[in-house]
């Protein structure tokens, strides 16, 4: 009875939980999945009941160009952002894996500290640094805030990789005459690449999400969340649902890709070593 009663007693605990998920899901995502149904709702404010089904909106966005100067800044902004991004966490994470010197934590702390401020100081701070420098009011002026903001994100995965290599694998490579720099091609990389390209793709996802910092920043340079926002300071239009759907889309994309790579290709050669 025992057994019994402690078997009924995991099984409300897992449907509980599986309730709970459900539930947390059905809260993160039910305002995304209520505008991704009014993008296609013909009326031009959202309503219950639902229109006719109709593709104005998206016709809309495809026709106006202040979207299209916007998204093409979004994407330039997003790529550079990604691979500078990328570069510079790997450079950081492989100084903390690598080396021991003095004033390593905070070294560390100052890396990852950018995420943790919020982003009206941070964007005021850019502001204000990059108007001492003329450089305040252009794309470089969003790829540098963004690289400030997106650089500590890919340290932190590239440095849970490089967490999980075997220690002695690159001094092994020296002695059988490999230089450094073969080493890091050749090893390092290797090693890393499933959390290089998933470091990329989250970092690119969360500089095309990114619009506070930018718009501090960005003059007539709008990327496409900084465009939306000016479409909600005009008026409400149904064109920012149709906007707001391909965003979602494209950062989810972004997301999903990485989580494939650091989860499945990126486990098996650390199962391996």
């Amino acid at each position: 009875m025992s057994g019994s009663a402690e078997l009924n007693r995991n099984r409300a605990v897992d449907w509980a939980l599986i309730v709970y998920v459900v539930l947390a899901y059905a809260f993160v995502f039910a305002p995304i999945a209520a505008s991704f149904v009014f993008s296609f709702n013909s009326d031009r404010f959202p309503s219950i009941p639902l229109g006719e089904f109709s593709l104005d909106w998206y016709r809309a966005v495809a026709t106006d160009p202040l979207v299209w100067e916007g998204a093409r800044n979004t994407l330039v902004v997003g790529l550079i952002v990604g691979v500078v991004s990328t570069l510079l966490g790997f450079g950081a994470a492989y100084t903390d894996y690598r080396y021991t010197f003095a004033g390593k934590q905070v070294y560390l702390a100052l890396a990852l500290l950018p995420p943790t401020i919020p982003v009206i100081i941070l964007g005021l701070a850019m502001l204000a640094y990059l108007s001492r420098i003329n450089l305040s009011g252009n794309a470089l002026s969003v790829i540098i805030s963004h690289v400030v903001v997106c650089a500590p994100f890919a340290m932190a995965i590239i440095r849970l990789r490089l967490s999980q290599m075997d220690p002695a694998l690159e001094p092994a490579a020296w002695n059988l005459g490999a230089s450094e720099w073969m080493a890091m091609r050749h090893v390092i990389v290797p090693f890393c690449a499933p959390a290089i390209f998933g470091a990329l793709f989250i970092t690119m996802a969360v500089s095309f999400d990114e619009f506070a910092v930018a718009w501090f920043v960005s003059g007539l340079n709008e990327t496409l969340p900084v465009k939306v926002l000016g479409f909600l300071q005009g008026q409400v239009s149904p064109r920012i649902n149709a906007i707001g759907t391909f965003v979602f889309i494209l950062s989810m994309t972004l997301v999903i890709l990485a989580q494939l790579l650091l989860s499945g290709n990126g486990a098996k050669p650390a199962d391996k070593e």
